[in-house]
């Protein structure tokens, strides 16, 4: 290993012991950080509307200030994106994260201030790495650079000093410029708008780097790597970069996309990280290698409630903090950030596996599931399912979505899966089967309506053809590092929207 990176190894290696002392003072820690939020903010326009300085308790916090998602917070936002200061935060905001959501709006702008770029998304990423370094203390990494194939970032407004981007793309453009040593390619090309010629000019500079790493969207990953091998004729990423050790994914679940980087990055020792870090924080990371959960941020600016799973569709939700919550149990989280977040409904739901230290893992979103037939399955079940069914049928997963068949006048309804394929199975038929097997096994309630075809007749699933999903967000403006593709739907927006794309109308003149 070489002295620079003897250095930045020994560096991180030192900041593990005060990341165990946190694990230990995580609750201490929790209640003194919403005092300081409360009084910090107490004199902005949300502080005085909300009476902050008559807030005794946390009592007092949750009866007058409502739990909110992005719609009802909007409004506080759209007065800062407009060029107003002092709104939400008592500091001034420069930056908003823009990112694809199930909400009113197509994108939707959440505002980051440089607070929470220090203490969540910035010391998140450098708490990653000191528990990689403490974990594998024999790491080569830093003599090399890592792939980020971040988002883009622009103007907001011209005129007003308001920039957003993917939340991947203000992280470039703020970190100090010794980072830019680390990571390649160079900023202006991680940070382009076109992101189709940012992956093609990745791909051909990238491939004659020293690298070491990579991190980002699984998805997008793998069409880089692929792109890579293409442009190179090599047969596998290790043939390009021999010294490859890490990759650090976010987003989506991984475990669908597993198989895939074993096989386009088949070397010893190979390591994956998960990382929780979204456009209103750093929530979480995974701090063991090989484990399957995260360990929860809680020194890093984010006060967190947690919405139990019989409260999610309530108009006013009963929230648990971090010492009422159990482990197993399901909770949408409610988060409350040094940006101006105020008991923010994020969307997303997790379980709690862990208390000493407290770890999770993200398993859906609100507003992702299935429940037509009172099947309740959750994103968290239709990856497992969906990933077991891969092994035993010998298939690689690329993408898929799923919607309901609804109850006609003369058949019962079931789920319509779409499904790309990396390696489609040799029966399509038996991995319809075995996939609907494993989703019973997983899910006692969908299990009910299956049994006898009570409710739900078997599952129909569809081949896709391949570079279906590519191509549909292509023409649906969602080609980008933040952009996923909805897994569970309970509607059939999505799904009628891509079997479009699978099976096309024909024109009149052909019927």
């Amino acid at each position: 290993m070489g002295l620079k990176g003897n250095i930045i190894r020994a560096y991180f290696k030192s900041r593990a012991p005060g990341i165990f002392r946190e694990m230990d003072t995580a609750l201490q820690a929790q209640a003194k950080l919403l005092n300081g939020l409360i009084d910090s903010a107490k004199d902005t326009a949300f502080g005085k509307e909300h009476r902050f300085s008559d807030i005794k308790s946390k009592s007092d916090f949750k009866k007058q200030v409502p739990v909110r998602d992005y719609d009802g917070m909007k409004p506080w936002f759209d007065r800062t994106l407009s060029g107003e200061q002092f709104v939400v935060w008592p500091n001034k905001i420069e930056w908003f994260a823009k990112s694809s959501g199930t909400t009113s709006d197509r994108s939707k702008y959440v505002p980051v201030s440089k607070a929470t770029l220090r203490t969540a998304h910035y010391k998140g990423a450098f708490d990653v790495m000191s528990m990689y370094c403490h974990n594998r203390p024999d790491t080569h990494i830093f003599d090399g650079k890592t792939v980020i194939l971040g988002g883009s970032q622009q103007q907001h407004q011209p005129g007003l000093p308001i920039r957003s981007g993917d939340i991947s793309a203000v992280m470039i453009y703020n970190q100090p410029f010794l980072a830019d040593l680390l990571r390649t390619p160079a900023k202006p090309i991680t940070l382009m708008a076109d992101f189709e010629a940012k992956l093609d000019i990745t791909s051909k500079e990238s491939a004659a780097e020293h690298v070491t790493a990579m991190a980002g969207v699984p998805t997008w990953n793998i069409v880089l790597l692929q792109m890579i091998l293409t442009n190179t004729g090599k047969a596998h990423v290790g043939e390009v970069w021999p010294d490859m050790e890490l990759y650090i994914h976010g987003g989506v679940n991984f475990e669908p996309y597993r198989e895939t980087f074993r096989r386009l990055i088949p070397l010893p020792g190979m390591e994956y990280l998960q990382t929780y870090n979204a456009s209103e924080g750093f929530f979480a990371y995974q701090d063991r290698l090989g484990a399957d959960d995260m360990l929860l941020a809680t020194h890093h600016g984010i006060y967190y409630e947690f919405i139990p799973s019989a409260q999610f569709q309530a108009e006013n939700p009963e929230t648990l903090d971090l010492s009422e919550v159990e482990v197993g149990q399901q909770y949408a989280l409610v988060i409350t950030t040094n940006s101006g977040l105020w008991r923010y409904k994020i969307g997303d739901t997790v379980q709690i596996t862990s208390m000493r230290p407290f770890r999770i893992k993200v398993t859906g979103r609100t507003k992702s599931f299935i429940n037509a037939f009172g099947e309740e399955v959750i994103v968290d079940q239709s990856d497992r399912a969906i990933t077991s069914a891969a092994m035993k049928c010998h298939a690689i997963i690329r993408d898929y979505t799923v919607a309901p068949i609804y109850l006609g006048a003369e058949e019962k309804g079931a789920h319509e899966w779409l499904i790309e394929f990396e390696q489609a199975p040799e029966h399509p038929e038996q991995f319809a089967e075995v996939l609907d097997r494993e989703l019973q096994a997983l899910n006692s309630d969908y299990e009910a309506k299956r049994s006898k075809d009570l409710a739900l007749t078997a599952p129909k699933v569809h081949v896709a053809r391949q570079g279906l999903f590519l191509q549909w967000m292509r023409d649906h403006n969602k080609v980008g590092a933040q952009n996923k593709v909805p897994r569970l739907s309970n509607d059939r927006h999505f799904l009628d929207s891509l079997l479009q794309y699978q099976y096309p109308p024909q024109p009149l003149s052909e019927i």
